[in-house]
């Protein structure tokens, strides 16, 4: 890709009735690195026009299945070079694979696979591939939480002693897939979302924050999950202690019980010399406080903050930005990567990122359900 062009993105799945495709699609158009050019948006052909419509893609380039896509597009000159995965979790490893073989960058939503296998044969897939992988953990993208991981980095905490993440939602606080919800549906199906629930849904999101902020890595977890709601087959509360490398311990909590919760993601990492705050719901603000000390609050886009946070902002401090913008943040700087010929994306959560992510559901799912206590992560690096 020459620079100053667009790279050409085609997506699978997120047609009409999908919350995440148009959030990628905003997303990844958004800054004009990249293009949407193709897709295989929906199996329902009347679905998969509709979006191609309002999206503006050609009719000859919404496509029955993503099969179908992968061969016509490799087969243009113009074809695409970026394949967006936005299908339930059952879809991620086989979509991901072959747009990798075909010689394609790939960005996925999260989990990366249905399971830990699946994960680590993508692995294998993309170091074969030679093609750039990226998961969108959508968190890693806020100025204020990249600012917190420059913060902690530099050693301005000191060493790292705990890390608390809580997740939590309760908009399945009553069983809504029953009445035929579609996104309360796949979550619930463990054929489509895999062995975890609220764990592999909004739990993978606190646990890669967590790393991703405090530069430490999970070593053991003891996990107490449950499938709260009568019926249920999945989890949808869950907490879990956690021991990272260097000594630190941690609690994550993810629940999607919780009546009265709507997103609120939050997370604490506390050092030698003080701590500090980021909550999704003040996602422009990032407050320090130390142990002899003033409290600091820290505001997105001022002249402040570092480089890495800085550039995560598009507008001047005070103004509000928010989800599109962190997505965005992960797109841009994917495709600048790609025009680079990077092989890696710096910031952007790669495949053993998602390896790890899957190494904890898979553990602490069966952990919980054995009563074992205390284990280690294993599965990753």
């Amino acid at each position: 890709m020459t620079r100053g062009v667009p790279l050409r993105l085609a997506m699978v799945g997120g047609g009409p009735g999908s919350f995440i495709g148009p959030v990628h699609r905003m997303a990844a158009e958004l800054d004009g690195a990249i293009e949407l050019v193709a897709g295989a948006f929906s199996r329902d052909a009347q679905k998969n026009a509709q979006a191609a419509q309002a999206w503006g893609v050609a009719g000859d380039r919404a496509y029955g299945d993503y099969r179908q896509m992968l061969a016509a597009e490799a087969a243009r000159t113009d074809g695409a070079q970026l394949v967006a995965v936005v299908t339930p979790n059952h879809l991620h490893f086989e979509v991901a694979a072959a747009a990798l073989q075909a010689g394609m960058h790939v960005i996925s939503d999260k989990p990366a696979t249905l399971n830990l296998a699946q994960a680590q044969d993508l692995a294998g897939v993309v170091a074969a591939a030679g093609k750039l992988y990226g998961l969108t953990f959508v968190y890693t993208g806020y100025p204020m939480v990249r600012e917190a991981r420059e913060i902690i980095a530099r050693g301005d905490l000191g060493a790292v002693r705990k890390v608390i993440v809580e997740y939590s939602q309760g908009w399945l606080s009553r069983p809504i897939e029953r009445d035929g919800d579609k996104q309360a549906g796949w979550r619930a199906d463990p054929a489509q979302a895999g062995i975890g629930g609220a764990i592999g849904d909004i739990g993978v999101h606190a646990f890669n924050i967590a790393e991703f902020v405090s530069g430490v890595r999970v070593e053991r977890l003891c996990a107490d999950l449950a499938a709260v709601v009568p019926g249920r087959t999945l989890d949808d509360d869950c907490n879990v202690l956690l021991r990272f490398s260097g000594g630190a311990r941690g609690v994550l909590i993810a629940s999607q019980i919780s009546a009265g919760a709507r997103n609120g993601l939050t997370i604490k990492v506390y050092g030698e010399k003080g701590g500090l705050t980021w909550s999704h719901e003040r996602h422009t603000e990032l407050v320090v406080d130390w142990l002899d000390g003033p409290t600091q609050i820290l505001h997105a886009a001022s002249g402040y903050l570092s480089p890495v946070a800085r550039a995560g902002s598009r507008i001047p401090t005070g103004h509000p930005e928010g989800f599109i913008e962190a997505f965005a943040n992960i797109y841009r700087d994917f495709a600048e990567a790609a025009a680079a010929g990077r092989a890696d994306a710096g910031l952007v959560p790669d495949i053993a990122e998602g390896v790890r992510s899957m190494a904890f559901v898979e553990r602490a799912v069966s952990a919980s359900a054995a009563g074992e206590g205390w284990v280690a992560l294993g599965g990753a690096a």
